[in-house]
């Protein structure tokens, strides 16, 4: 079991996990933008990421993709016998490997809605990560939502369908007058969705239960927020990303099954170039 937790990279995703997982583990963080970490309550700030390694046994990395190799460099001589849990999207278990080691590796892919508790997280192991690793990484993401293990070859749609989800059902309702959300994704939304995932080789019953929860999530996050689905939508879709190449989609008057084809497309195309 972790007991000493350490989060590099403390912006949107990180910070959530931190004040969620705060009063259960000892935590330490450290972002090398200092204003994110002063002035922080009830969690421990290393000086440094190796400071920070020294001082835990399961090391979460949430920095962005093009801090990747950086911090990865800091770190290697420091993480033999550590767990190392990435929340980086297109970095797959086996380039950390690559450049750490035979260490311990867990890949999640979780959704802008666990900033509200109300996220879907995918979860894949690699090579020299245990079962026993496996669990305590579940045991952490389930504070942000709900969570699924995954073949890491399924992680770019789970990307596609799950992280750019919101973005699509945003789209679907930023025009719509609020109450009519629910009836409409539920009667078209959640059906289109299902399809859509299925149609990237989810199985009918995990579609479904996808789908049902982006549409809980994206509803709880505009909630929580107080903010409309275009300013989600704003949120989720960054520039050249997964979610934008869906939504060029939508825009043309495409189904969401071409939109989150478009997106697997795109996921795959960003994986090649990490």
């Amino acid at each position: 079991m972790a007991k000493n937790i350490g989060i590099i990279g403390f912006g949107n995703m990180g910070s959530s996990l931190a004040e969620r997982i705060k009063s259960k583990y000892k935590l330490w963080v450290f972002d090398k933008d200092k204003d994110k970490i002063k002035n922080i309550l009830d969690i421990n700030v290393a000086e440094n990421n190796v400071g920070l390694v020294n001082k835990v046994d399961t090391v979460i990395l949430a920095v962005k993709p093009q801090d990747f190799d950086d911090v990865l460099g800091e770190i290697k001589n420091y993480v033999k016998n550590k767990l190392i849990i990435s929340i980086a999207a297109g970095i797959a278990t086996a380039d950390i490997e690559r450049f750490l080691g035979e260490v311990k590796v867990i890949r999640v892919m979780p959704n802008l809605p666990a900033r509200v508790g109300q996220g879907t997280s995918f979860l894949s192991k690699g090579q020299y990560a245990t079962d026993k690793d496996l669990n305590i990484a579940l045991k952490l993401f389930r504070f942000l939502g709900i969570t699924f293990v995954l073949n890491e070859d399924m992680m770019n749609a789970a990307t596609a369908v799950s992280g750019s989800g919101p973005g699509f059902w945003c789209h679907k309702v930023e025009n719509m007058p609020r109450n009519e959300w629910k009836e409409y994704s539920n009667k078209f939304f959640i059906p289109e969705l299902t399809l859509a995932a299925e149609s990237v080789k989810f199985d009918k019953k995990l579609a479904h239960v996808l789908a049902e929860n982006i549409v809980r999530g994206s509803l709880a996050t505009v909630e929580a927020w107080h903010i409309e689905p275009a300013e989600l939508k704003k949120q989720v879709a960054s520039k050249g990303g997964i979610t934008e190449a869906g939504l060029e989609v939508l825009y043309r008057g495409g189904s969401l099954t071409q939109a989150v084809r478009a997106a697997v497309e795109r996921a795959e195309e960003l994986s090649k170039k990490e």
